[in-house]
């Protein structure tokens, strides 16, 4: 890949000699560092779980399986309306309620 002028390559492995650190070509630190991801843990109707961050709400959605369903969400005791499931992001601590509308007669 390139980024910029520079060259990088996401298999790029890195060898520690003695104590001496690793060289990366220049721009290729932001390209490692974006790949990281933390682990935030939620509570979801109940029930505590672990999460790749950063996560939405939509994001979330779709890992559960529920995106495109007819579901709400509560986040800390607040609605997050439909329109804003994309650009709220979730961290660690945050309880959540899903709940998703099931017809019947």
């Amino acid at each position: 890949m390139t980024y910029g002028r520079t060259s990088c390559r996401p298999d790029l492995k890195l060898r520690l000699i003695s104590r001496a650190r690793p060289s990366l070509p220049p721009g290729c630190a932001a390209l490692i560092f974006n790949r990281m991801q933390t682990v935030i843990t939620v509570t979801l109707n109940g029930e505590t779980r672990a999460l790749d961050g950063p996560v939405s709400v939509a994001g979330l959605l779709l890992t559960l399986g529920l995106e495109g369903r007819k579901v709400a969400v509560e986040r800390n005791e607040a609605i997050v309306p439909r329109s804003r499931y994309t650009e709220t992001m979730l961290a660690s601590g945050d309880s959540l309620e899903i709940v998703h509308f099931i017809g019947g007669g």
